[in-house]
């Protein structure tokens, strides 16, 4: 029989309302708060024990700890593996074992809640939101957002105090679509006696409950305490009332065993976590972590993962810059279990070094919930941790920066300084939004010294780098212009203004800026920004088309210093440089390397910024199916700030690209929307990159007049020089843009481009690319064979196999006017190029000019897999690997893809061969392959 819960009548009277409410079919969201222990779960099974009297369907899940790296199991404990599932729960389990179809799974679970609804009442149950997966709490968020208007009452739980970034979201977004919340805090007196004379069977004296009152309200430390007492029988009953036994004294140090939670909670430490909080134990008071790094025998810097492991577990606390237990009969039930030998050595030796006078090593994590606004050496100290660890570990050292943030006062002078040490730390670790609204605040706030805000808006312009150039232009010049502010400063604000004046496309604009930055960067002697100018030099020198010097300039750029995950933009520059130049190898070795770097040292920001630098590379490379795959992944990473200028120059045109070659025209129709918004941004680059792409959308529909008048802008720019020589988006584009000119009868147009190809490679002769797209430019405006056979030459040196395809097809076509059968050869080839990048539209219209020089060719073993008619040929090798049963990463370890590539993949193949499980994908393979 399970016990009464005693003391929590007002919060279950709240719920059993909420639950008339549901009855109505009324749903909504409540939130149960409480530090641990403080019966949570209990009030969670008291609900589900009651909507089921009512004859609501109940689900109930949670999450463990241990369970935190098994995505969505949480809530589909409950959703498909509980009672009384939804149906067709085999299904949902295969589609939620596969992350390639979770958008599937999660369709289908809006699908399953909202008919069920439809018959009776549901209340969903979640315990222990603070261990939830990323990907439950995203699932959790988007169900109660889409299901809000049906008959469905989602109850939470969640531990009080701190929780991770991502709980705390998620707490934000149900709060603010209107959850009610039930905070639990400490027991009343009463309640305490109630459960002690649950416990004992007897009656509590005034002894027994000055021992229950240690617990301090908490329910399952109580529970805990007392049944303690009781079997070891430190109490006795006599005449229905509970006593100390004799020999037991009230103030005696209790409990004489272990607490089976605090058991459990020190099992999910590892050892080193284990060993720390055992170690403060013993010391028996507040204690440093610089006490405890002298007393393992290690340096505080190491302990940094096992004291925030201690937090989290709810076993330690933070107090002023001290380590504490949650509660003192938790410090004794730890200390009680060591060997009598282990506490007095460690206590002496304690007590010998906090009687030293050598100042005990400093501790890394002052507290923010127990410590005084205002203590100056805490701050001190994070905020010197932070700067040590920014580069190797910024995930450590943004949450030390927040720390030195939340201990500083409103008023303190050195919290405008402290705010700007923490913008770039934020931003690094993925938390965008979170940088842009403290700089914000910060500023709009006034009263900053002319040094705090240039600070604080250099490291806003580093964010906005990212997501909008001109708005990192203003932030830039706004901190360049403030007096008074030192050389160093000033010279890193203006190198960032050149950078974005540059990444822009502002190119006079750059001119002008770096000639006034450049006397006060060299004075200033900052390498960083010296850097940071010789990347603009670069990009500079590129728009002028002297490739040469564009790349002398980024390698003295690396020589002094630039480090990917540190400077992105600048070192995103290298990557793209190289793939301009037709050296797309080179280039995807850079790209990879600089993602395993920033991967590897928490940098969420360059590891973004990379993988959309990749999806292009691929795309020029002719992996059109793995640039799709790859920009799809990207594209995921995008948050509340938005795709921002990067994303849209990289993934928005990577993406309409492949759907023109794939001729996938939705999509293509789609891309128009994105094409529109980048054409009305303020940024040149965005700007022209945007006109470009809605002209390639009005040629691929058979409207050039329409893509030229799209061009209208673009085309005086490149007559005054006013964007790069090599066209408005790339050099292997100026063919493209000599194609659709003529196609609109626009020659002069034509001839502009061609001059401007032909100038680009005239200044570049080593540069191969540039000569193959100038003499293809030529060939197809002059119409002359010689041209085009002369590019395709040209064109076999470079690893741009789809601008090597149309090349051939283009001195097919010539050829095929007089001589059909010297036109074969090279629309052969220009079909197999297609067919391996898998250009389909490309490859229907080779086909088709085969086909009129009477010409039928069979699909060869490139094209597709004889078994496999519906697959392209990577998703094929990405499916019979993962029917071998490799992991997607180990797929992509094989395949030298990205798992995120690979499921992208996967997914596709799902869908078309109509399958949702591994399993049954294995089973496909096998029958095919064995000619079933």
């Amino acid at each position: 029989m399970r016990a009464p819960v005693r003391g929590r009548e007002a919060e279950l009277a709240f719920i059993e309302d909420r639950l008339d409410s549901l009855a109505r079919r009324e749903g909504g969201i409540v939130r149960v708060e409480g530090p641990a222990g403080s019966g949570k779960t209990m009030i969670l099974v008291e609900a589900s024990a009651s909507a089921k009297r009512r004859g609501m369907r109940v689900f109930h899940g949670g999450a463990d700890p241990d369970d935190q790296f098994v995505p969505l199991a949480p809530l589909l404990e409950g959703l498909i593996a509980g009672e009384e599932p939804l149906p067709d729960a085999a299904r949902l389990r295969d589609l939620a074992e596969e992350p390639g179809q979770r958008f599937w799974l999660l369709q289908e679970l809006v699908d399953r809640l909202r008919e069920a609804a439809l018959g009776e009442p549901l209340l969903i149950v979640l315990d222990d939101l603070q261990w939830c997966d990323d990907l439950t709490l995203l699932t959790f968020h988007t169900l109660v957002a889409r299901l809000s208007p049906h008959a469905i009452m989602w109850l939470v739980a969640v531990r009080s105090g701190s929780v991770p970034p991502v709980v705390r979201t998620t707490l934000d977004r149900i709060q603010r679509a209107g959850a009610h919340e039930v905070t639990l805090g400490p027991l009343a007196d009463q309640a305490v006696t109630q459960i002690a004379e649950d416990v004992l069977g007897a009656v509590p004296d005034p002894d027994v409950l000055r021992v229950a009152r240690r617990a301090d309200g908490v329910p399952q430390l109580l529970v805990e305490l007392l049944g303690g007492l009781r079997d070891e029988g430190v109490v006795t009953v006599d005449n229905g009332t509970a006593r100390l036994s004799a020999g037991s004294l009230p103030n005696r140090a209790f409990p004489v065993r272990p607490l089976p939670s605090v058991v459990r909670r020190l099992d999910l430490l590892s050892d080193a976590a284990r060993e720390l909080v055992e170690t403060a134990a013993v010391v028996g008071r507040p204690v440093t972590v610089g006490l405890l790094a002298e007393l393992l025998d290690r340096s505080s810097a190491a302990l940094i993962t096992a004291v925030r492991e201690s937090l989290d577990s709810d076993l330690l606390t933070e107090r002023g810059d001290h380590l504490e237990f949650r509660h003192e009969l938790i410090r004794e039930a730890l200390e009680a279990d060591l060997p009598l030998s282990v506490r007095r050595s460690l206590r002496r030796q304690a007590e010998a070094l906090m009687e030293s006078t050598t100042p005990p090593v400093e501790t890394l994590t002052p507290p923010v919930g127990g410590a005084e606004h205002d203590d100056r050496a805490a701050v001190d100290r994070l905020r010197t941790a932070a700067a040590e660890l920014a580069a190797t570990a910024p995930g450590s050292a943004a949450d030390l920066s927040i720390r030195a943030l939340e201990l500083t006062a409103a008023d303190a002078p050195e919290r405008p300084t402290v705010i700007a040490e923490t913008i770039p730390l934020l931003w690094q670790t993925g938390q965008r939004a979170r940088a842009r609204h403290l700089g914000a605040s910060a500023l709009s706030t006034g009263g900053l010294g002319p040094e705090d805000e240039a600070r604080i808006r250099l490291g806003l312009a580093r964010l906005s780098s990212e997501f909008d150039f001109s708005e990192a232009v203003r932030q830039a010049r706004a901190g360049a212009a403030l007096p008074g502010i030192t050389a160093a400063l000033r010279a890193r604000l203006l190198a960032l203004l050149c950078l974005n004046l540059s990444m822009s496309g502002a190119n006079e604009a750059t001119e002008q800026a770096v000639a006034e930055a450049l006397e006060t960067v060299e004075a200033a002697g900052d390498r960083a920004a010296e850097a940071t100018i010789r990347v603009v030099d670069s990009i500079v020198s590129f728009h002028r088309m002297d490739w040469n010097e564009a790349f002398r300039q980024v390698d003295r750029a690396a020589e002094l210093g630039i480090v990917p995950s540190a400077h992105v933009p600048e070192a995103l520059w290298q990557g793209f440089l190289l793939n301009a130049a037709g050296r797309s190898a080179e280039a995807l070795a850079v790209a990879e390397a600089a993602i395993r770097n920033a991967r590897s040292m928490g940098h969420a920001a360059a590891t973004r910024m990379w993988l959309m630098i990749r999806t292009r590379i691929l795309l020029d490379a002719g992996r059109l199916m793995d640039a799709r795959a790859e920009a799809e992944a990207a594209s995921a990473t995008t948050d509340e700030l938005g795709r921002g200028n990067l994303a849209d120059v990289t993934l928005s045109y990577t993406l309409m690209r492949v759907a023109l070659h794939t001729g996938d025209q939705e999509a293509v129709r789609g891309y128009a929307a994105d094409a529109r918004r980048m054409r009305s941004d303020s940024a040149p680059l965005v700007r022209n990159m945007g006109s470009w792409m809605l002209a390639l959308l009005a040629d691929c529909e058979g409207r050039p007049g329409r893509a030229m008048a799209a061009l209208d802008d673009v085309m005086e720019a490149l007559a005054e020089k006013r964007v790069s020589p090599a066209g408005p988006v790339d050099p292997a584009d100026a063919p493209v843009l000599v194609r659709m000119a003529l196609r609109a009868g626009a020659h002069e147009q034509s001839a502009l481009a061609v001059a401007v190809a032909e100038r680009g490679a005239a200044r570049n002769p080593d540069v191969t690319i540039l000569a193959a797209t100038a003499a293809h430019a030529r060939g197809l405006h002059d119409n002359d064979f010689g041209q085009l056979l002369h590019a395709v030459r040209l064109y076999e040196d470079c690893p741009r196999p789809i601008a090597r395809a149309s090349a051939l097809e283009d001195a097919g076509r010539k050829l095929a006017a007089t001589r059909i059968s010297e036109a074969v050869p090279y629309l052969d080839k220009a079909l197999a190029l297609y067919t391996q990048a898998g250009a389909e539209r490309d490859v229907a219209r080779v086909r088709r000019r085969l086909r009129a020089a009477g010409v039928r060719r069979r699909p060869s073993s490139a094209e597709y897999v004889k078994e496999w008619p519906e697959l392209t040929a990577s998703e094929v090798r990405v499916a019979r690997l993962v029917a071998q049963g490799l992991t997607n990463l180990q797929v992509a370890e094989r395949l030298s893809l990205s798992p995120h590539t690979v499921s992208s993949h996967l997914r596709r193949a799902f869908t078309k061969l109509d399958i949702t499980s591994r399993t049954e994908l294995a089973r496909l393979v096998g029958a095919r392959d064995s000619g079933e």
